[in-house]
């Protein structure tokens, strides 16, 4: 049974169609004298519907439960970056979604390289930083208790303090096979390395430990706790040998 006044996690629920129908109309007749928050609930309903449209239109497969938009949703902290990061994240999932269309239906395509996903991601928001950070260390946080709270007994965050890097930033992603991270680290000088955590590939796919490099990138890769990780930075950067994971 929720509570009044509801938590952003019952009105998330509400959304989705999640509540109990006591629960339900409890809330709605709150929401009735509520109005504000009313808007609120009112304008991710319709975000929810955009959203789902979009992916159907777009990427002309079955729903997704890893896209599912309340799991997208609670990747936006704050109201004015919404939109914006939706947007980055629908790009994501189109391309992901087209290549593995084009998979399906050319047999004879080679299949994907390891954690292109990863290396792709590095380009959008450590080379490019076209959407908002998710969670940020600059205020004292604690970046690996962030990433816990999504993903369950996963490895711990590379230590890359002897190469000069911190974690600054992390970011929520999704992939076909469910949510995914990248967690950014950046030295003195501003240069940057990420960290990328995901669930494995179709049938259960797990890497043995290596490494690939592309476009000016390099990834290494290796799997463990239920996951795929990688650390992904440009080819240039020397610090690939003081990484121990």
């Amino acid at each position: 049974m929720i509570s009044l006044p509801p938590s952003e996690r019952d009105l998330h629920a509400y959304v989705d169609h999640q509540l109990l129908e006591s629960d339900r109309r409890v809330l709605e007749t709150w929401l009735a004298n509520h109005p504000e928050v009313a808007a609120q609930v009112h304008a991710w309903q319709q975000d929810a519907q955009l959203l789902r449209a979009s992916l159907s239109g777009s990427l002309q497969q079955p729903n997704n439960p890893a896209l599912d938009p309340a799991l997208i949703r609670q990747r936006i902290k704050r109201q004015s970056r919404r939109h914006f990061a939706t947007a980055a994240l629908l790009l994501i999932a189109v391309s992901l979604g087209g290549v593995g269309g084009w998979h399906a239906r050319e047999v004879t395509q080679p299949p994907l390289l390891p954690m292109t996903d990863a290396m792709q991601a590095y380009r959008l928001f450590a080379q490019d930083g076209i959407m908002p950070a998710d969670y940020n260390a600059d205020g004292g946080g604690n970046m690996q208790a962030w990433l816990d709270r999504y993903f369950n007994q996963a490895h711990r965050l590379p230590d890359l303090s002897q190469a000069g890097f911190k974690p600054v930033s992390g970011r929520l992603l999704t992939t076909d096979q469910g949510a995914a991270a990248m967690v950014l680290y950046e030295d003195l000088q501003g240069r940057r390395i990420s960290f990328y955590i995901r669930p494995p590939g179709p049938n259960n796919g797990f890497l043995p430990r290596g490494s690939r490099s592309a476009d000016g990138l390099q990834a290494q890769y290796w799997s463990g706790g239920g996951y795929n990780y990688a650390i992904v930075s440009p080819v240039d950067q020397p610090v690939t040998p003081l990484m121990k994971f």
